[in-house]
C-alpha cells in the first residue's frame, strides 16, 4: 500500500511527549491539537521552554508522540517504519535552522544539491537543480563562493535553497533569522513571502513576535499547551489542559 502523502495537510489530535528518566517524567506537550492547511504560513511562537522545538521535531518526523495522533495528508505518521520516516524527511520537507549548517570548503551550488546527492540524483540534474533553486533565493550569481565569502543573509538563502531542492511540500524554519541583522531578517522574510506566494507551506518556528507577525496565522505554545489568547497574559487559557506535570521540554 502506498504510505505516502498526497498533501500538505498536517494534523494533530491529542498529541502528548513525554520524555522519562527513570522515576522523573518531563512533560514537552501537552494534548496538543491542530492543524495546518496545504498552502498556509504559520508561524509557531513561544518562549525558551514553552514546547515548541519539541513540537517542531514532531512536525518534521524528527521524533514521535508518546501518545495521540499524528498525520500528514491523512496518513498516520505513527504508522511508518524508520525508512518511510526518511523518506517523507528527505522529500516532503524542507528543513531550515537557525545555524546555517553549510560546509566551509564547499561552494553554494554543492551545499545546495547534498540532499540530492543522497537521494541518488544523477550530477548533471543534480546540479540543474541546485542552480535553479539558488536562482529561486536570488543567489545564482553566488554559486561558486563558499559560505565564507557570503553574509550571513545570503549563507541562510543558500541554506533556503537547499531546503527548496528536493521541491518539498513543507518548508519547516527554525528560528531561521536568529543569526541575521534586521536588514537580513527582512530579506529572508521577504523571501519566505514569496515562496508562500508560490505556493509552499510553511511553518515558522520563532520566539520573536515581529518574526512571527509575517505569517498568515500564529499558533502560541506556553508549558507545553497550545493556546487561545493572542498574548501570553494571565487571562490566556489552553486549548487542552492537561494534568500538573513535573516539567516541560523546550
Amino acid at each position: 500500500m502506498d504510505t505516502a502523502p498526497k498533501s500538505g495537510v498536517i494534523e494533530l489530535d491529542d498529541v502528548s511527549k513525554i520524555y522519562r528518566t527513570g522515576p522523573i517524567e518531563v512533560a514537552a506537550l501537552r494534548n496538543v491539537s491542530m492543524r495546518i492547511d496545504d498552502n498556509e504560513f504559520v508561524a509557531i511562537v513561544g518562549p525558551s521552554g514553552s514546547g515548541k522545538s519539541t513540537l517542531m521535531h514532531i512536525l518534521g518526523c524528527l521524533d514521535v508522540p508518546t501518545s495521540g495522533a499524528f498525520r500528514l495528508g491523512g496518513h498516520d505518521v505513527g504508522a511508518f517504519d524508520e525508512n518511510r520516516l526518511a523518506d517523507v524527511r528527505n522529500t516532503f520537507i524542507g528543513f531550515v535552522f537557525q545555524q546555517f549548517n553549510l560546509l566551509a570548503y564547499l561552494p553554494a551550488w554543492r551545499n545546495v544539491e547534498l540532499p540530492l546527492v543522497y537521494a541518488r540524483v544523477r550530477p548533471a540534474e543534480r546540479r540543474q537543480r541546485a542552480m535553479a533553486a539558488l536562482a529561486t533565493v536570488g543567489l545564482a550569481d553566488r554559486a561558486h563562493h563558499r559560505p565564507g565569502e557570503l553574509s550571513g543573509g545570503q549563507q541562510q538563502r543558500v541554506a533556503i535553497a537547499r531546503a527548496l531542492v528536493t521541491e518539498p511540500a513543507m518548508l519547516l524554519a527554525d528560528e531561521p533569522t536568529g543569526n541575521l541583522d534586521s536588514a537580513s531578517t527582512a530579506d529572508v522574510l521577504d523571501l519566505l513571502d514569496e515562496l508562500h506566494a508560490s505556493g509552499r507551506t510553511i511553518v515558522l518556528i520563532t520566539h520573536e513576535a515581529d518574526v512571527a507577525a509575517r505569517a498568515q496565522r500564529t499558533v502560541r505554545i506556553h508549558d507545553g499547551q497550545i493556546w487561545h489568547a493572542p498574548s501570553m497574559d494571565r487571562d490566556a487559557t489552553p486549548i487542552h489542559a492537561g494534568s500538573p506535570t513535573s516539567g516541560v521540554g523546550a
